[in-house]
């Protein structure tokens, strides 16, 4: 029973890197050690009148179930049809201890059910003793490669189990140590397999850990360096992934030290299959610098360019061209939340919408709208991650709030008014949350 707590206390603590196993062999040993301990006339005696009544019912249920344990905790260290052939098994011995325990009530006889039940245990033994002696069999069914602590455990059980069911029929009766020693090498052999299945899983888990460092590493690199060099606008960018790597991009496009683009988008989805999509925009921007002052021209570049290459997935951009010199303004989006302008006090939504890239190759309706700048202006574009975060009502943050951070912020910098989104959308979400999406967010002020 001690062991039984202990595994049980591992696979509660590894239970997501293959941990299970170590679960049902806690309760495997446990039962097994409880059943020892209802027979036993000594702690019987001193036990309450209640245990005593409940006791032959509980060692009738614990024996009946055990070959139920024993068959989900092989499951889980096995595959293919051995792992439903288990599957199988458990179900049967499930149904068999229901009547068992039954019959056992209303008839007072614990044992009516005990030969099919020690059948499915033999037809159980046999099973795990040939997938595990067969070299062939142990590489297709086996979820780990070595197997020769498991064969060994399992045959010294099989002929322990088999020299015991033979002798006692001819009068001898083996010292009941040997079942005990016999069942303690079994369970011995599957904590093995349980520890290499668990070391397996983690080593796994660590070269993706590797590999995500490696992939935010590149993604990372895709990103401006620096922020644009103008001595007319100062710029603040916060890039906030949900996980290792994400599905926002942004990007600067300059002609000069007056003349800037800033391109900012969303992918569909998070994680990996997101984030190479990412990279193809960073790829797609490079086609489409040529035609940096116009916004139009920019998004159907990059619709065109995309389109093959999303497999189902969706893109919202937004593109910004800032002409300080001229003092002008152009914007255009796909299906991008919309562009925030402070200008001359008041705080104004610009929404110039064409289709998500990926709906359709063939889109050229990306209509940009133009508005003069002003020193004083400040622009605020970001992507939906800042707005779609919910608190413990499920109410979002939305454009109302952002907008009201935006206005009791205009004083601050823009790197200031980046970390006061950041810090207001922490504040929203319950503690418990982690992030919930990808967020970006780029504050330009005209100087």
């Amino acid at each position: 029973m001690c062991i039984g707590a202990a595994a049980f206390l591992i696979g509660v603590i590894r239970r997501r890197i293959g941990g299970r196993v170590f679960l049902l062999l806690g309760i495997w040993s446990a039962t097994y050690g409880a059943m020892q301990m209802s027979q036993q006339p000594t702690l019987l005696s001193i036990s309450p009148h209640w245990f005593q009544i409940c006791a032959p019912y509980a060692n009738t249920a614990m024996t009946y179930l055990i070959v139920v344990v024993g068959a989900l905790c092989f499951r889980e260290l096995s595959r293919g049809g051995v792992r439903f052939a288990m599957q199988i098994i458990a179900l049967l011995g499930l149904t068999i201890a229901v009547g068992g325990v039954w019959l056992y009530v209303r008839t007072g006889m614990p044992d009516k059910l005990m030969g099919i039940n020690n059948l499915l245990a033999a037809c159980l033994l046999i099973e795990l003793t040939a997938v595990v002696a067969s070299p062939t069999l142990s590489k297709k069914y086996l979820v780990f490669a070595d197997r020769g602590i498991l064969a060994t455990g399992t045959l010294l059980f099989a002929l322990e189990a088999l020299f015991v069911n033979l002798s006692r029929p001819l009068g001898f009766n083996s010292p009941r140590i040997f079942d005990h020693l016999g069942f303690a090498v079994l369970l011995s052999s599957f904590g093995y397999g349980g520890l290499q299945l668990v070391l397996s899983n983690e080593r796994r888990l660590l070269s993706i850990e590797h590999e995500l460092i490696i992939a935010r590493e590149i993604q990372t690199s895709i990103l401006p360096e620096r922020l644009p060099a103008s001595e007319n606008l100062r710029v603040a960018a916060i890039y906030r992934p949900m996980t290792a790597v994400a599905g926002d991009f942004y990007e600067f496009l300059a002609t000069d030290t007056e003349r800037q683009g800033f391109l900012v988008a969303d992918v569909s989805g998070h994680g990996v299959p997101a984030a190479l999509i990412a990279s193809m925009i960073k790829i797609a921007v490079q086609m489409v610098e040529p035609c940096a002052n116009d916004p139009s021209a920019v998004l159907r570049g990059l619709n065109r360019a995309l389109a093959g290459q999303l497999r189902g997935q969706l893109v919202s951009a937004g593109y910004l061209w800032l002409d300080t010199a001229g003092r002008k303004g152009l914007y255009s989006a796909a299906g991008h939340p919309p562009l925030l302008r402070w200008h001359n006090g008041t705080l104004e939504s610009i929404v110039s919408n064409g289709l998500l890239f990926g709906v359709n190759p063939q889109c050229n309706d990306y209509p940009a709208c133009t508005f003069p700048i002003e020193p004083g202006d400040r622009f605020l574009l970001y992507t939906d991650g800042v707005t779609e975060p919910e608190n413990a009502e499920g109410q979002s943050f939305g454009d109302f709030r952002l907008e009201q951070v935006m206005r009791e912020n205009r004083g601050h910098s823009p790197a200031q008014l980046s970390e006061r989104i950041l810090s207001e959308l922490q504040n929203w979400q319950p503690a418990s949350l982690i992030q919930q999406d990808d967020i970006t967010v780029i504050v330009i002020d005209v100087l």
